[in-house]
């Protein structure tokens, strides 16, 4: 497929990153908080966690044997850490994986700290973690242990794990972006794109309005996973672009095939600050090639490639990353008017929402 990099904005475009999405306002995004030594948001990432645990083995390896062999640290899967935390393991094995956490722990609270210092981030009740560190018992652990020393520091907030899977949270908050009269004319489910830096997932998301108008039923009824980290030749832009699009026409026939069907929309989570017209202003440095081009606009590129959807062409709308993950949890959010989302995988992608409607009485 050629690339289609016509920078002029055609008369159906739809607005993207929007700041008011139905029951929320967006107040702030991919914050890029910086010190001396570059962004602190990269110490509070899940490649950070992992150069700490390197860096436990190196001292180790200096004076005594490293409980944890001979593997990489890059090749320890989240299972594989989450099992020498296990009772009965190996102690020492163990130890080094609590100091991970505890240094992290820090990093991750001193990111808070630092967040919270920000206008739009003053007077956040509950920041929900999310990101693939966050989908291991490691993960969860490093959350708790920030989260005292946040109440330790003076901070009046609450620091918890993003109720629904990471895998699938990029997805079902994509449900958040569609235009609500559009939702109301029919349809079962949706297509939804999360775009990662090391993996692009895209999926049927079933909306389930009519049991829960308040769209808290939505769920992911199909999945691709494409870790694109992984291959062998480093992919493209064009070919990122191309794969998501392949994934998306396999989605819709497998829609149809379960009679399943589908608005005539793609919502689309993608890191970075997202222009009105879909294109990355910045933040896509991690992403392959160059999404941060005035001339690539990847919601033009998917409607301009996908096959009309029940007889109309598809409208495509993209925001945050962080936004999207964030939007997922809107249900368990309603308690508090003011509140944020940290997600911590290749990067920490970070966003501030502030509920329009009234919080719910205790």
């Amino acid at each position: 497929m050629a690339a289609s990099e016509d920078p002029e904005q055609s008369e159906e475009s739809v607005v993207h990153a929007a700041v008011e999405l139905g029951p929320v306002t967006v107040d702030a995004y991919n914050a890029e908080l910086r010190d001396g030594e570059g962004f602190i948001g990269d110490r509070a990432s899940s490649r950070a966690f992992r150069a700490i645990i390197d860096e436990a083995r190196e001292r180790l390896r200096v004076v005594a044997e490293d409980p944890l062999g001979d593997v990489p640290t890059a090749d320890l899967s989240k299972k594989k850490l989450d099992k020498l935390l296990i009772e009965g393991g190996d102690l020492e094995a163990a130890g080094v994986i609590h100091g991970a956490i505890e240094e992290f722990s820090r990093e991750l609270s001193t990111v808070v700290g630092r967040l919270l210092k920000m206008n739009a981030w003053r007077g956040t009740e509950r920041i929900v973690v999310g990101g693939g560190l966050r989908a291991s018992r490691v993960g969860e652990l490093a959350i708790g242990r920030a989260a005292v020393l946040l109440k330790t520091a003076g901070h009046e907030v609450g620091l918890v794990p993003i109720h629904e899977h990471p895998d699938e949270a990029g997805l079902l908050g994509a449900v958040h972006l569609a235009p609500i009269e559009l939702l109301n004319q029919g349809g079962d489910a949706i297509l939804a794109v999360d775009v990662g830096g090391s993996n692009i997932r895209a999926g049927v998301v079933e909306i389930r309005r009519k049991k829960d108008p308040d769209l808290s039923g939505r769920v992911v009824r199909e999945m691709e996973l494409w870790r694109y980290a992984d291959e062998t030749e480093k992919p493209t832009r064009d070919d990122a672009v191309n794969r998501i699009i392949e994934m998306l026409k396999r989605l819709a026939r497998w829609a149809e095939k379960h009679e399943l069907v589908l608005a005539p929309f793609v919502g689309v989570a993608c890191p970075g600050l997202i222009e009105a017209d879909g294109r990355i202003d910045r933040g896509g440095q991690n992403l392959p090639g160059n999404w941060q081009s005035s001339r690539f606009n990847l919601p033009r590129r998917i409607a301009e490639a996908l096959p009309p959807i029940g007889g109309e062409p598809a409208i495509v709308v993209m925001h945050n990353d962080a936004v999207v993950q964030g939007l997922s949890e809107l249900a368990f959010v309603q308690d508090v008017k003011e509140w944020g989302v940290l997600t911590i995988g290749t990067g920490l992608g970070n966003a501030k929402f502030t509920n329009r409607r009234k919080p719910a009485s205790s």
